[in-house]
């Protein structure tokens, strides 16, 4: 939810102050056309104002989400801007990414108002937080008491079944406790459920839970039932609760009828899950490193043919996937610096083969400024060496994973995006170097350009089976693969809009993330309150 406070507006009133109001226009996914999503309250006679209204949206990490705040005067009449806002009362605009605000400190961005030609129009200041739409989780422990005894020779087997009510007044089940055999008073371990499965976020609503007694042909006995919701169990975090357990059917028939047992809420707590904007938010880095195929497979640069050729109308397959994934991911590398390398060719001046040199040929500084330093030192680097083989992979995945290996605390995490025409030559020691990574705060996503048949890449995805080298496997599935020519129309033109193989090779890196820091139990710092 962007919230916006512009501050030092043109004064366009002649009498009073401007009576300022933003309105949020959103990009068109894949087009240029903006479409406009809301608009905040007016604010009277002011040129700070802070607006109360916020914007809800809907944020995708893997999408390059274009806003526009445009910022207009509100006391015109309603006629002229029923449509549009007339020249004359326009304010100024800011154009940002939804990335670039959240990836932004503690989700505060302040950006320059411009489009009045000659006139300074001021800032507007944008903040971001994330709603959280109930993201606790519980863990709760029960016992019961004097049960019903069902089974003929034995005691009775309890299990307990947990229903969440509808609004329609059905009940879905969300939980069942294991079997405690033979006893009338059981302790059932403790379990953890989502609030959302429990109850929908709703804490009074009616939760219905079953007691049973297990037989092993399925047909098990029905003990008793009890009600509670979600506000009453969470009292329990102060003192127990004794529920009664009644059986409809015994209460009718027996007079003397008092309950078929007791259970007993021993313990409740309560739990947040942290998400990725959690962690962005309080200030983990995320580390772009990018590594690109200078094999021969790839064809001679010059020749049309070459996936590396780069037309005067057209940038080469790899610019292309290089500038879709890269400006995404640059908003949330606050220093957007990339160590970028190639791999694979004959290096100046002794005509070396390097698996892992520096595209911008500075050996102790890797790093170029943004997407377009790396785009550039890449285009330099083809004149500059000569493709030739083979394909390892290892050498700049070991690399990288030293770096990361350096700080495991979350501050940093790193992506490694590798970009190939896919025939790869040291499958062993590339699986190797994976499953080591696996361990640190980094993903590894992997770009397929070409017609090659990409099985080996599909392998190191792990999505699967889970990879593994010599009897290790992977902690955790860290390589997105993803293939470039799925992304080519009919007429064989790369897809206009890049967008769609962006957000299929990015939508993992957040869960990916999050993986890391759940094994290591590292929570988010918490951002500083306002």
């Amino acid at each position: 939810t962007p919230g916006s406070s512009p501050r030092n507006l043109l004064d366009m009133d002649t009498f009073s102050k401007s009576d300022p109001v933003v309105v949020l226009f959103v990009q068109v996914s894949g087009s240029s056309e903006w479409k406009e999503f809301g608009r905040t309250e007016v604010i009277d006679n002011t040129l700070n104002p802070d607006f109360v209204r916020k914007f809800v949206l809907d944020y995708y990490f893997e999408e390059k989400q274009n806003l526009r705040f445009d910022v207009d005067r509100g006391n015109s009449p309603p006629w002229s801007h029923s449509a549009f806002f007339g020249a004359q009362d326009f304010l100024g605009q800011a154009f940002v990414a939804l990335g670039e605000v959240i990836g932004s400190q503690r989700g505060r961005l302040e950006r320059p108002l411009t489009g009045v030609p000659g006139k300074r129009c001021g800032t507007i200041l944008l903040l971001a937080e994330e709603l959280s739409n109930c993201r606790d989780i519980v863990t709760m422990q029960l016992c019961a008491n004097k049960l019903d005894k069902k089974d003929f020779f034995g005691k009775s087997d309890p299990f307990l079944v947990f229903y969440r009510s509808n609004e329609d007044g059905t009940f879905t089940i969300c939980h069942k406790t294991e079997v405690v055999k033979n006893t009338l008073n059981p302790v059932w371990q403790p379990f953890t459920i989502p609030v959302r499965a429990l109850c929908n976020g709703d804490y009074d609503r009616t939760v219905k839970i079953d007691v049973y007694d297990w037989d092993r042909d399925g047909s098990h006995d029905f003990i008793g039932e009890f009600a509670t919701s979600y506000r009453e169990l969470s009292r329990a975090q102060s003192q127990f609760t004794v529920y009664e357990v009644l059986n409809p059917r015994k209460k009718c028939k027996k007079k003397k009828y008092v309950n078929s047992g007791t259970v007993t809420l021993l313990s409740f707590s309560v739990e947040s899950e942290f998400t990725f904007v959690d962690y962005i938010r309080g200030g983990t880095q995320l580390n772009f490193t990018v590594a690109i195929d200078f094999t021969a497979s790839n064809g001679l640069p010059s020749q049309p043919t070459s996936l590396h050729y780069a037309s005067p109308y057209q940038l080469s397959a790899y610019a292309l996937a290089l500038k879709a994934v890269g400006e995404i991911i640059q908003d949330y590398d606050s220093d957007k610096l990339f160590p970028a390398y190639g791999f694979g060719a004959k290096v100046p001046p002794d005509g070396k083969i390097s698996h892992q040199f520096p595209l911008n040929n500075n050996v102790e500084n890797p790093s170029c400024a943004g997407i377009e330093g790396v785009l550039e030192s890449y285009l330099q680097s083809l004149r500059t060496v000569q493709l030739f083989g083979p394909t390892n992979f290892a050498p700049v995945i070991n690399q990288v994973a030293g770096i990361a290996a350096q700080v495991t605390d979350g501050s940093q995490y790193h992506v490694l995006l590798i970009i190939t025409d896919g025939v790869i030559s040291d499958m062993l020691q590339t699986k190797e170097a994976i499953v080591t990574a696996s361990s640190l705060p980094m993903s590894i996503i992997i770009v397929g350009v070409g017609p090659a048949e990409f099985e080996a890449m599909e392998e190191l995805d792990g999505d699967e089976v889970r990879l593994s080298s010599r009897g290790r496997y992977a902690e955790r599935d860290i390589v997105q693969f993803v293939p470039f020519r799925d992304y080519v129309d009919d007429s064989g033109n790369q897809v206009l809009s890049m967008a769609r193989p962006a957000k299929d090779v990015l939508a993992e890196i957040p869960e990916q993330l999050l993986s890391y820091m759940k094994t290591r139990d590292i929570k988010p710092h918490r951002a500083d309150p306002e």
